[in-house]
Order: C-alpha cells, then structure tokens, then sequence
C-alpha cells in the first residue's frame, strides 16, 4: 500500500506544493511530451533572477538517446540504479559570468528558483521531478562542450511515477516512507535590536 507523500503543514499549502515529492520509481514506458517537455523549461525560463540576468542552461536528453545514456554514465552509480528508468534527463547549469565578463554572484540562487519553478509545472503536467547532485561534473561538461563559466549544478530526471517500479531493498523503502521535514520554529533567525536597543518592527 502506498504511503501518503503530502506535505503536514501547519496552515494549508496549494497542492501543488504540499503533494510535490520526488520519487525515484518511474515508469519506464512513459514518453515525455512535447507540450509538457516545453511546459517545464518555459516556467524555469520566467522565474526570477537578479537583474533579469537569466543565468540557467539546461541540456535535456530523452530516454532512447545516445545523450540520455551518456548522461546517465556521469551519474553516481547508487543514482544510475535507477534513473535509467526516468523520460528525460536535464542537465542544469549556471552562467557564472556574464557577457561583459562580469561575474554574477547569484547565478546558482537564480538557477535554483528557475528549478524550482519547473518542479511545481511538473507536478501541475501529473510529472515529477527527483533533482541529482550526484553526477561527474567535469564529464557533463565535456559532454556538452560547456565553457568555464557555466557550470553544472544538477541533473534532473523527469518522468511519470510508478509505484509498481523495480528497486533495490534501500530505495523502495525510501519510496514509502513519509515526508519529513524540521519544524518552521528551527529555520527562523531572531530579528536582531536596532542599535538603540529597540526591537526592529
């Protein structure tokens, strides 16, 4: 039986938010449309980023292609397991310099709210995204002829879950467990006094 992955939450969130989780079994039949493909990379493209600089790149691969399984080789073995099965990998990376030869400090910030914005399109599309840091960056590169200045930060794998999806031992009870996450009181910084020992409002 599967687990409920949504979010608890002390005050409601859109479902998009609370039901968004990232698996790992995926329907290995399921092809990635069009539509949907164009979908995702369209909401990364308008997220937000700083001085409307648009530093995210993203090489995608479907499953079947000589690119998906040479991304896929530049995986973590423990990620290759089972990534194998998802619709399309997605290398995605940051433009650390601009074309001035100005550096952009927030590229990675940037790049990340342009992922995040594509995992929520996703979850709209009935898809789901599970985000990789586990990979040879200097092969991706390679592979995708990158310059210096833009640098891989994670590879996504796409596709449609499948609860029925082979795992090892490990993985499938990672796919049943419930969402975690620490309470929203750890994650707030004091608000610090003002200089005359005021508190800031």
């Amino acid at each position: 039986m599967t687990v409920s992955k949504a979010a608890v939450t002390t005050v409601p969130l859109h479902p998009l938010l609370a039901e968004r989780w990232s698996p790992r079994g995926w329907d290995a039949g399921h092809e990635l449309l069009d539509d949907q493909l164009t979908a995702l990379l369209e909401a990364a493209r308008w997220a937000p980023s700083a001085n409307n600089s648009q530093p995210w790149r993203f090489g995608v691969a479907r499953r079947g292609t000589a690119a998906f399984a040479a991304v896929r080789e530049a995986l973590a073995r423990g990620n290759q397991l089972w990534a194998h099965a998802a619709s399309a990998l997605v290398v995605v990376a940051a433009e650390t310099v601009g074309p001035d030869g100005a550096p952009r400090p927030w590229a990675a910030y940037d790049t990340g709210q342009a992922v995040a914005h594509l995992t929520v399109q996703a979850q709209h599309e009935g898809l789901a995204v599970h985000q990789l840091g586990g990979f040879d960056r200097d092969r991706v590169s390679a592979l995708l002829d990158l310059p210096a200045t833009v640098v891989p930060l994670v590879v996504l794998t796409v596709g449609r879950r499948d609860s029925a999806a082979e795992l090892p031992e490990v993985l499938a009870a990672r796919e049943q467990a419930p969402r975690d996450r620490v309470p929203l009181d750890a994650l707030l910084l004091p608000v610090p006094a003002d200089p005359a020992g005021e508190a800031l409002a």
